[in-house]
């Protein structure tokens, strides 16, 4: 903890936190502050994927929440978190979660993506 000296209050406790691997994200934009692409993808998200995952707050609803995924370096399943990979799991499905393919248009699955983006 010797490089710590000289650190007091919130830049000691961010230095602690990053030195223990702390893992959380920063919020998501609020929904006020959504773009009009945004917007479409966050009703597509309440459409199509909203029943099973929450996209604003933390723990399990059907499947895993949403919250901060392309924040993070890899899916729950440990897939890297990238949109060629969300695509193929939206579209084939993936261990609980249904295949979608036939049930939601590119147009649909692009404009979810840019929602999990603000996330």
């Amino acid at each position: 903890m010797s490089g710590l000296r000289g650190l007091h209050g919130p830049a000691a406790l961010c230095a602690l936190m990053v030195m223990a691997g702390c893992r959380s994200v920063p919020p998501p934009k609020p929904l006020a502050e959504l773009t009009p692409a945004e917007q479409v993808g966050h009703a597509n998200f309440v459409a199509n994927c909203g029943s099973c995952h929450y996209d604003r707050e933390t723990g399990s609803l059907h499947g895993p929440s949403l919250l901060g995924v392309y924040k993070k370096a890899y899916l729950p399943s440990g897939a890297p978190a990238n949109d060629d990979r969300i695509r193929t799991t939206i579209l084939h499905g993936r261990g609980n979660m249904p295949a979608l393919a036939g049930t939601i248009s590119d147009e649909q699955i692009d404009s979810i993506l840019v929602y999990l983006r603000t996330l």
